[in-house]
């Protein structure tokens, strides 16, 4: 695969590994910035093999969400069915007496997931909790009509696990085909009930090398997919481009196929990665330094 330089070659280029509605917000945040960005997709999400398991755990939780509230009118389930024959909301209303203790939650760690969710259920139904990882996945969840209650100051999956309520019920938590064990187990190891299936999968868009007119100062590495991909279709890199990733647990899974690790973000956003990539090429940052750890969970 090749891709043009850009018309600005003076201005940094930097890599964005993947493409539609994300790929053009991120670039136009990049021009923002003062780079020069190229889209080359390097993985793309796809459909669980079957999806029987997502839609079951989906209509078990619009049935929960029925008996800890009343459902608007117009809420459905995957199957077009309300938690009693009724509807749900998917306005942004507010949620008199705050968090229900005992109702069900739905865990979202990815825009991705936002976005498989709203494409099976007709409208989230008002009993269901919601949290997410960081401020980008409940920007999704917003934009979908979703109220967020929960969203970590640590925007990682070990500080989502950590400030969850004890009082949650049961959690639904539909995730990618290669999510970590990160957020199930933690909540399993609290002793909450936690249902996670696979909603979508992430795969690569080809086998082909990714060869550049010219050398990209920056790739911006947003999930281990993306960091497997570089290290089997850029390598070997050239020894000026630096790797930027979203968050340490990516930073990690990078260090891990065998790339360098030159910029984390601050937190797990686009628009926050692509501030630190700003400041490192500006200041010509060296490699991050891997931090000591006593363990590392799998």
């Amino acid at each position: 695969m090749t891709a043009p330089a850009g018309d600005e070659a003076r201005r940094p280029l930097v890599l964005v590994p993947r493409g539609g509605a994300w790929g053009d917000r991120v670039a136009e945040a990049a021009r923002a910035r003062g780079l020069d960005p190229v889209v080359v997709p390097l993985i793309v999400d796809a459909p669980p093999a079957d999806t029987a398991a997502l839609d079951a755990a989906l209509d078990r939780l619009v049935a929960a969400a029925g008996r800890h509230g009343a459902a608007p009118e117009g809420a459905t389930g995957p199957d077009g069915r309300g938690p009693d024959g009724g509807g749900a909301r998917s306005e942004d209303a507010s949620r008199p007496g705050g968090r229900d203790p005992g109702a069900p939650w739905l865990v979202v760690t990815s825009a991705t997931a936002v976005r498989v969710v709203v494409g099976r259920v007709a409208g989230l139904p008002a009993g269901v909790h919601v949290a997410c990882v960081g401020e980008a996945t409940a920007r999704a969840a917003r934009d979908a009509g979703w109220r967020v209650d929960l969203v970590p100051e640590d925007e990682s999956g070990a500080g989502l696990v950590a400030a969850f309520p004890d009082t949650a019920g049961h959690v639904l938590f539909p995730r990618s085909e290669l999510a970590a064990g990160t957020v199930a187990d933690g909540l399993r190891d609290r002793g909450i009930d936690v249902e996670d299936v696979v909603a979508y999968r992430t795969v690569g868009t080809g086998d082909e090398p990714v060869r550049l007119d010219r050398a990209p100062d920056a790739v911006l590495v947003t999930s281990g997919s993306v960091a497997s991909q570089v290290a089997r279709r850029m390598a070997p890199l050239d020894p000026r481009t630096r790797i930027a990733c979203i968050g340490p647990g990516t930073a990690d899974a990078a260090r891990a196929v065998g790339l360098p690790v030159h910029v984390v973000g601050r937190s797990r956003s686009a628009e926050a990665l692509l501030d630190a990539v700003a400041e490192a090429l500006q200041t010509g940052a060296p490699e991050v330094p891997e931090p000591p750890r006593p363990g590392r969970s799998s």
